[in-house]
């Protein structure tokens, strides 16, 4: 289950991270997963916008896709990347 404070600190979490790099991992469809490296331009109270950078084009995401996991975000640290939310473990 999802609670109100879980979608407010990936709000703050994100919001703390405009402009940083990340990979976006998610799914366009059957059998069609993709993941390419954007940059978080802007966040709003219900959505967060990524700036892909082989495109060139912006997309918009809710932030409850994080939390479901239809789309899993891996932030730059300096080193490597490492996930918004930790992986479920099995």
């Amino acid at each position: 289950m999802i609670y109100k404070n879980d979608i407010s600190s990936i709000k703050d979490e994100i919001g703390e991270k405009i402009g940083q790099k990340i990979i976006v991992k998610g799914s366009l469809g059957r059998n069609k997963p993709f993941e390419e490296q954007a940059v978080i331009k802007e966040t709003y109270p219900n959505i967060f916008v990524v700036q892909y950078q082989e495109h060139d084009t912006n997309v918009s995401y809710r932030y409850i896709d994080i939390l479901t996991r239809d789309l899993e975000v891996s932030v730059f640290d300096g080193e490597g990347y490492c996930p918004l939310i930790p992986p479920v473990q099995k």
